[in-house]
C-alpha cells in the first residue's frame, strides 16, 4: 500500500467524490462505533470515578459528532449506516489494550492521528464549506480527547503501544 501524509490523502478524497462519500460514510461509522468502543472500555476498565466521567463525556460527544456527520451525509443523499467493514487500524491496535492505561494509550494515538487529518480538512482551501464547518466544531472536542486520554494514559502506556499504533498506520497507509 502506498503511504500518504494526510495532505496528501484529503487532496485525493477532494479529487475523487467516490472517494470522499466513502470517507464521510466511515466517518460516520468511526463516531458511532467510537462511542460504543469508549464505552465498553470504561464498562471494562475504568474504576476511578472521575475516569468514567471524563469518558462518559467523551462518548456523548463522539455521538454528537456522529450526528454531525449524519447530516453531511443526508445532505448528500446517503443514509448514514454504520458498516460491516474490516477496522485496519483497531485490529492492530485493540489487542494491546490489557488495562485501563493501556486502553487510554491507545486511545490517545488514534486521536492524534485523528486532529492531524481533521486540522488538514479545516484549513485545505477546496475543503467544502459544510464539511469544513463541522470538522471546526469537531476539532477542540478531538483536542480534548486527545488530551484526556494522554493523561490517563502517562507516558509509559504511551510508549508501550507505540508499536502498534505505527501498525495501526501502516495498515491504513498514514504517514504522520
Amino acid at each position: 500500500m502506498t503511504k500518504r501524509t494526510s495532505l496528501t490523502w484529503w487532496e485525493h478524497m477532494l479529487a475523487t467524490p467516490a472517494a470522499f462519500t466513502a470517507w464521510l460514510q466511515d466517518q460516520y461509522h468511526g463516531e458511532v462505533t467510537a462511542a460504543e468502543r469508549i464505552r465498553t472500555f470504561a464498562s471494562t476498565f475504568a474504576s476511578n470515578k472521575k475516569h468514567q466521567v471524563i469518558l462518559e463525556v467523551i462518548a456523548g460527544q463522539e455521538e454528537l459528532h456522529a450526528q454531525w456527520v449524519a447530516e453531511l451525509l443526508i445532505a448528500r443523499g446517503v443514509t448514514p449506516k454504520v458498516l460491516d467493514k474490516v477496522e485496519r487500524y483497531w485490529d492492530k491496535t485493540l489487542p494491546g489494550i490489557a488495562d485501563f492505561v493501556t486502553g487510554a494509550a491507545v486511545a490517545s494515538h488514534a486521536e492524534r492521528m485523528r486532529l492531524e487529518r481533521i486540522r488538514v480538512i479545516c484549513q485545505h482551501p477546496d475543503s467544502p464549506d459544510d464539511v469544513r464547518l463541522v470538522f471546526q466544531k469537531i476539532l477542540p472536542q478531538e483536542e480534548f480527547h486527545e488530551r484526556a486520554f494522554a493523561q490517563m494514559a502517562g507516558a509509559e502506556a504511551l510508549a508501550a503501544t507505540v508499536d502498534a499504533h505505527e501498525q495501526g498506520l501502516e495498515a491504513l497507509g498514514l504517514v504522520l
